[in-house]
Formats: C-alpha cells, sequence, structure tokens
C-alpha cells in the first residue's frame, strides 16, 4: 500500500458516495488509476463493504448506552452462546470482547430511558450466563468515529 492507497481509504471512509472522478482528483490519480486501486483494496480484503452514516438524533435516537457484562463463567461454551444470542438482537448495536473488569461491551441506542427499560427487560436479561451487568449512559459525543487512520 502507498500514500494514494492510504489517500483513497481515508477519503473512502470520510464519504464513500464521491464518484470514481471525484475521489481520483480528491487523491491525485487518474480515474481508472483510481478504479483498479480500489478494486484491489476490495479484493485484499482492507475494504469490506460500503454503508451510510445515519444521524441518531434525527432518527430519535437521543440516547447512548454501553453496558459492560460479565460472565458467571468464562468457558467457551458460555461465550459461545453469550455471543450467538447477541448477535440475534438488533437492539445491540455493537459487541466487544474486552479485557479488564468486564467480559463484553455492548453499545446500545434508544430513543429515551423508557425504551433503554424496554430493551433491558426484552433483550438485555435474555442473555444467557450473565452474572453483572453495568449501564453507563453518553451524556455528550465529544469526538465522533470517522474511520480508522490510514497511516
Amino acid at each position: 500500500m502507498d500514500h494514494i492507497d492510504r489517500s483513497i481509504l481515508k477519503a473512502l471512509q470520510l464519504d464513500s458516495s464521491r464518484s470514481i472522478a471525484e475521489l481520483a482528483e480528491f487523491v491525485g490519480a487518474s480515474s481508472s488509476s483510481c478504479h483498479r486501486r480500489i478494486k484491489s483494496l476490495e479484493a485484499a480484503g482492507l475494504i469490506v463493504g460500503y454503508s451510510a452514516l445515519l444521524d441518531p438524533h434525527r432518527l430519535g435516537l437521543k440516547l447512548q448506552a454501553f453496558v459492560e457484562i460479565t460472565l458467571e463463567s468464562q468457558s467457551r461454551s458460555a461465550m459461545e452462546s453469550f455471543e450467538e444470542a447477541v448477535s440475534g438482537f438488533d437492539d445491540i448495536l455493537e459487541c466487544h470482547l474486552t479485557s479488564g473488569n468486564a467480559d463484553y461491551i455492548l453499545r446500545i441506542a434508544a430513543q429515551d430511558l423508557e425504551q433503554f427499560d424496554r430493551i433491558h427487560r426484552e433483550c438485555l436479561a435474555r442473555l444467557p450466563g450473565v452474572s453483572a451487568m453495568r449501564s453507563s449512559f453518553a451524556i455528550r459525543t465529544i469526538k465522533q468515529w470517522k474511520g480508522y487512520p490510514t497511516g
């Protein structure tokens, strides 16, 4: 990967809706070269897909919660059962296996505390093997994720 590939990755993370011509101009390459590079980055697995970034507030999702989960057991079967269950709930936006005090950290978005309570009762409380759960709520987003550093 050279500086043009890195520039393409950075630019696509910021706005993947640009045309190839706009992207090529932005990174200082020809359209055909830019297109070939994108196809090569896709084939190499560096680009795994494209999506739109949505504004959670305009969707009515004003509450962001981070839920720390501790399991009763860290056995392979307990973790697999938990991870399979998490995958079945659309209300769980992200799930990360972590080191430290909690085994997992989940990210949840909700309209308000009432909806979070529903998600807690109908989703989080049904997750298998949980011995402790601790929720923290984001007061304000200081820095929003914009993509991975590309070097």
